[in-house]
């Protein structure tokens, strides 16, 4: 297994951060390659539901496994090249949120995909998917008065 970990501060409240987050129909927004998501089963703020994430014509089945919202998720998903779980939190900082978002691969091929996926910052590499959450999330957030 292993273990790859990004971080990075969105100028946004937790909850704003925790529900941009959660929202599965924005996925193909800030996630490089998905098309959609389906086969919703449950609350995405509770442990145990489920949905797809659909990468053209690649699944990947994930399950909730743990939440506290705003701070804490935690998923377990998976497809023929890159499998495992994803711990993600949101810490208050200031008037932001710091992001800090754990992968651990599960297998070779997945180790190895994950490893690319983790160098630099292009879009679809983990890196690259939270920066473009990040300017997602600030190009949305209301103005402080």
């Amino acid at each position: 297994m292993a273990t790859f970990r990004v971080s990075t501060f969105v100028a946004a409240p937790p909850e704003r951060v925790f529900a941009a987050w959660t929202d599965l129909d924005r996925f193909p927004e800030w996630i490089g390659g998905v098309t959609r998501v389906t086969d919703r089963i449950g609350p995405i703020d509770q442990a145990g539901s489920r949905y797809t994430v659909w990468f053209g014509r690649m699944a990947s089945p994930t399950e909730i496994l743990a939440v506290e919202r705003p701070w804490h998720i935690r998923t377990r998903f998976g497809n023929a090249i890159l499998k495992g779980e994803s711990e993600v939190t949101f810490t208050a900082e200031g008037k932001g949120t710091r992001i800090h978002q754990e992968f651990m691969t599960r297998g070779f091929i997945a180790g190895i995909f994950g490893r690319l996926f983790a160098m630099g910052s292009y879009r679809g590499s983990f890196r690259g998917e939270l920066e473009t959450f990040r300017k997602l999330v600030e190009s949305e957030a209301p103005e402080s008065s």
